[in-house]
């Protein structure tokens, strides 16, 4: 038997790792409707049980009803010396033959024929009673049935035989009751069952949407953070990569530029190295396979370090200050900023260190202004986009409880600014 179709599909997407935004969108309108419709199928099933038992409780209701009626009035029927029945007893029981339920008795006389010796409320009797009083005789015993009364409305009819003195069933006792109020209420039922049902599986659908939701908010956030780390890694690695290739064609074209163009490979084979390490330390770290390594770093001589490192017209002062970080990430991020200033900036660039911050002023261009995010690829400059750069400079500041901005300096240019909190003085790890 094959599966239906939700249920395959469920299955299929639940065995698939998502390994997109839409696709864990889509997973989770699958599973919100997988979930609503087990919880229809439930519903169905328990209040089709419900409706059969009601259904079942209040046929037997009405059935020993009438029973007490038929079993009470035979027992009051007595039959006189001559062979005659005597009814008085039963035209004198209000509770029984004048009561909600229509009662009749029929008296076989000597000829065989049956004949109608008492009546209440006749009309909610069937019309011909002699077949049924027939059948009772011959059964002997007492017989139910469902028909119409004279008005064709449904009634639930009971025959019971009276035994003269002979032992012969001479007489038959009829009462029958009306399902009708009975089948009002079960319908009510039915419906109150089927709306309370109806909202039931709305309200399971809506919190099993937000409960999707809340659970894969997270894996939706990390997948959206994904797909824009990598776009801009992908752009931020292939440049250099297509910029390598140059320097070794003109290498290989000129042998006499050879040593310019290693040098130049060197130092762009330098930068993806520490591109390709940011990447790895951050992907560590959102993970959760890596943790920071927080120290008690004087910030002033390790951005000094940075400095030499980068070359460049680069002017720097510094004011002793001291942060807490991971030395690693932090000299990654500084060294970020300066990169970017020289390669869109231009130069002379700036670099000031004071009071738990690092600002770096260039030249070029300034922030674009009509961009959101100047952290996002092509915020600044005009000779290419920053990529992964900045990008990974937000993040450091972020896992260390700090912040970066830019923003456009005074005179032209761009001024980055990357905020740490300072470590106090009295630090156990101070050094």
């Amino acid at each position: 038997m094959r599966m239906p179709l939700l249920l395959r599909s469920a299955w299929r997407t639940t065995r698939t790792r998502p390994t997109s935004p839409g696709q864990l969108r889509r997973t989770r309108w699958l599973l919100t409707a997988l979930f609503t419709a087990l919880t229809a199928v439930c519903l169905i099933v328990l209040g089709s049980i419900a409706a059969s038992i009601d259904a079942h409780s209040r046929d037997k209701e009405l059935d020993a009803g009438i029973d007490r009626v038929v079993t009470g009035l035979a027992r009051e029927v007595y039959w006189n010396e001559d062979g005659s029945l005597d009814l008085e007893t039963v035209r004198g029981d209000d509770d029984l033959s004048g009561g909600s339920n229509a009662v009749a008795v029929l008296v076989r006389d000597a000829q065989g024929s049956w004949q109608e010796r008492f009546a209440h409320k006749r009309s909610e009797l069937p019309a011909d009673l002699v077949a049924p009083a027939r059948q009772v005789a011959a059964d002997e015993e007492t017989r139910w049935r469902t028909g119409t009364d004279r008005d064709g409305h449904p009634t639930r009819l009971a025959g019971a035989p009276i035994w003269d003195t002979e032992g012969s069933p001479a007489a038959v006792i009829f009462a029958a009751g009306d399902p009708a109020p009975g089948q009002r209420d079960h319908r009510s039922l039915v419906m109150a069952l089927w709306g309370g049902g109806l909202a039931l599986v709305v309200l399971a659908g809506l919190a099993g949407h937000l409960l999707s939701g809340v659970s894969m908010r997270s894996a939706l956030r990390m997948l959206d953070q994904q797909e824009r780390f990598l776009s801009e890694a992908s752009h931020e690695l292939r440049t250099p990569l297509a910029t390598l290739r140059l320097y070794l064609d003109a290498a290989l074209r000129d042998p006499g530029d050879a040593r310019r163009a290693v040098t130049d490979a060197r130092s762009l084979t330098d930068r993806m190295g520490r591109m390709v390490a940011g990447l790895l330390a951050r992907t560590r770290a959102e993970t959760g396979v890596g943790e920071l390594d927080l120290q008690r770093l004087h910030l002033d001589q390790l951005v000094e370090g940075v400095v030499a490192e980068c070359g460049g017209e680069v002017a720097f002062v510094a004011e002793p200050t001291a942060v807490r970080a991971d030395p690693d990430l932090l000299a990654l991020a500084v060294r970020n900023l300066i990169d970017n200033a020289l390669v869109h900036g231009g130069t002379p660039v700036q670099v000031r260190v004071a009071a738990g911050q690092v600002l770096v002023r260039d030249h070029g261009p300034g922030v674009d202004p009509e961009l959101t995010d100047p952290f996002r690829r092509g915020a600044v400059g005009t000779r290419g986009q920053h990529g992964i750069g900045l990008s990974l400079v937000r993040w450091v500041a972020d896992v260390h409880s700090g912040s970066v901005t830019l923003t456009s300096a005074d005179g032209g240019g761009t001024l980055a600014t990357l905020t740490l909190p300072e470590a106090p003085a009295d630090s156990p790890n101070s050094e």
